[in-house]
């Protein structure tokens, strides 16, 4: 449906992977909803902004909702299959994934997008925003609204609007998070310097012919703070982010193209370092790239991977202005040996990435969340509360990217693509809710989203951090509902269904501590690694074992991951 007239009751200020996934989420519960975004994609971080080998939500428990099902879709449509690098289980070509979430936005007859749309101002009145004012093709547009969702990169109406919000560093005294700096520690120039983690302007290069780069130490790379890790060699470098069709994503952490220069200017309101800035990150990893192409030589070259640039459409920006919300996650909510209970009972989404913090100057020691799992070191699950999503300031506002409440400390593993499309799923369900019922957001009930999320007929979406519960479970969404309820099941995990593109081989299983090997016939050996449950429950049992083993191989890992036993 083609919005026509000034008055839609939901709008979603997109441009992040949160806002397309609020703006689907809501159109499908069938209530009229506008998308607008910045650039002419509308996936954010994981398509727009050139991420497109993402981390964290790998487990089988973790692949639901919107996240799960582009997954599954990309499996389907992409030949080579997902398995090509070392940072994530899944590469794909951000062209690859964009191409699926617009033809969902396409076949949603309640959602209009707009692309190209600079949002101008929004009108604030008590508890409410009501309208805003966009520029559409060099002229202003004005739109009123319900319900307002926020999925930007950078938390765009906390500024627009004058909402309370929270940019950078918080004191260990705060929130008595194991991470954070002790308030003594914050005068060191350092935090005024690097007030947020440093942006990336991701950039895409393709290689041609047969995959042989030179294996070499890296050579320091002459950024604004030189240095390299040189315990990584040029084929790990490049082989990191590698996606079908031997397209490379450039997004190297360690002195790579980090910009650390000014990472503020972005929220500072000065049009000069704004442009200084853009311009710095853009150079840098322009640069990057060349330096690469000197190592490798004719057979890498720059990737015509965003229409016709090997730059991603926009920096990827890894923290936003943070909303102070009904509930803020902190650090302690991610930890394993803290889980919140309260915070599960509200949860809407669940996430499992382990951490990360980047800067230019240090590395920031962060406490452990990992887990042996599936023969490799995964995240420990967390779950946002959906009272991260909204501020009882603002009756018809929610959050749905970065800028979610939660703290600087937090930030690091909840800004992950594949938990932004969660969040905003949530975000969106709850906006159409809002908007079906007039209704405010703290009057919505979570327990009528909750039930909304794990019923929803096109990605049902978990909400329990349960790893043993895979997303093909028989009765998944009644397991769900007993286990929020605080039922336990005794029922062992299904096994995976067959997956497009996987082989069979059989393999003499070895178990070694956290780590699984399996001895091929002729004598070589692979790290194995699985995904799903029931092979985590399973294969330890088979050491010293030959077994049929159904997966796919990933050469770049190195490992081969288990999708199936073929007992």
């Amino acid at each position: 449906m083609a919005f026509q007239q000034g008055h839609v009751p939901v709008l979603v200020l997109g441009g992040g992977s949160g806002g397309c996934g609020a703006a689907l989420q809501s159109a499908r519960a069938g209530v009229e909803t506008l998308l607008v975004t910045p650039g002419p994609w509308t996936g954010g971080m994981i398509t727009s902004g050139g991420v497109s080998a993402p981390d964290g939500n790998e487990l089988s428990a973790w692949q639901s909702g919107l996240w799960g099902a582009l997954l599954r879709q990309l499996r389907r449509e992409i030949p080579e299959g997902l398995d090509h690098n070392w940072v994530s289980c899944f590469g794909f070509r951000p062209h690859q994934a964009e191409s699926v979430l617009q033809r969902w936005i396409a076949e949603a007859p309640q959602l209009s997008w707009w692309s190209g749309v600079q949002v101008l101002s929004l009108e604030r009145h008590r508890d409410q925003i009501r309208s805003a004012v966009l520029q559409r093709d060099g002229e202003p547009v004005s739109v009123s609204f319900d319900v307002l969702v926020d999925g930007s990169e950078l938390g765009d109406s906390l500024l627009l609007a004058d909402i309370p919000h929270r940019l950078g560093w918080e004191s260990q005294e705060q929130w008595d998070e194991p991470s954070a700096p002790p308030a003594e520690q914050l005068s060191d120039p350092f935090f005024e310097r690097e007030p947020v983690q440093s942006p990336t302007w991701v950039i895409h290069g393709q290689w041609q012919g047969p995959w042989n780069p030179p294996d070499q130490p890296l050579e320091p790379f002459s950024g604004p703070f030189k240095g390299c890790a040189n315990r990584f060699s040029l084929p790990q470098l490049l082989s990191y982010g590698r996606l079908p069709g031997q397209q490379l994503m450039l997004n190297w952490p360690l002195r790579g193209n980090d910009w650390p220069v000014d990472p503020g200017a972005v929220f500072s309101g000065d049009a000069q370092r704004q442009s200084e800035q853009r311009r710095g990150l853009r150079e840098h990893s322009e640069a990057f790239l060349a330096q690469m192409q000197a190592a490798c030589g004719p057979q890498l070259q720059a990737a015509a991977a965003f229409a016709g640039s090997p730059l991603a459409f926009e920096p990827y920006w890894r923290e936003g202005r943070r909303l102070i919300g009904a509930t803020t996650v902190i650090e302690q909510d991610l930890l394993p040996q803290s889980p919140n209970a309260e915070h599960q009972r509200q949860a809407i989404a669940v996430g499992n990435y382990a951490n990360d913090h980047h800067y230019g100057e240090r590395d920031w020691p962060l406490a452990d969340k990992s887990m042996a799992w599936g023969g490799r070191r995964s995240g420990t699950p967390f779950v946002i509360p959906f009272g991260a999503l909204y501020t009882p300031e603002i009756s018809n506002l929610l959050m749905a990217d970065k800028s979610i409440s939660v703290s600087h400390m937090a930030n690091g593993a909840t800004r992950m693509g594949p938990l932004l499309l969660l969040i905003g799923q949530a975000a969106g369900q709850a906006a159409a809710l809002c908007a079906a019922q007039r209704l405010s957001v703290a009057e919505l009930p979570v327990a009528t989203v909750q039930q909304q999320l794990l019923s929803d007929r096109f990605a049902p979406s978990g909400v329990v951090p349960c790893p043993e519960l895979p997303w093909h479970q028989p009765g998944w969404t009644q397991q769900q509902r007993d286990l929020l309820n605080g039922e336990c099941s005794s029922q062992p995990p299904a096994p995976a269904p067959s997956e497009p593109g996987s082989c069979q081989q059989r393999l003499l299983i070895q178990i070694e501590g956290d780590r699984w090997w399996g001895d091929s016939e002729s004598g070589e050996r692979f790290p194995l690694i699985t995904l799903e449950p029931q092979v985590q429950q399973v294969l330890p049992d088979h050491h010293g074992r030959w077994l049929e083993l159904e997966g796919c191989a990933n050469p770049f890992g190195p490992w081969w991951r288990i999708n199936r036993l073929c007992l």
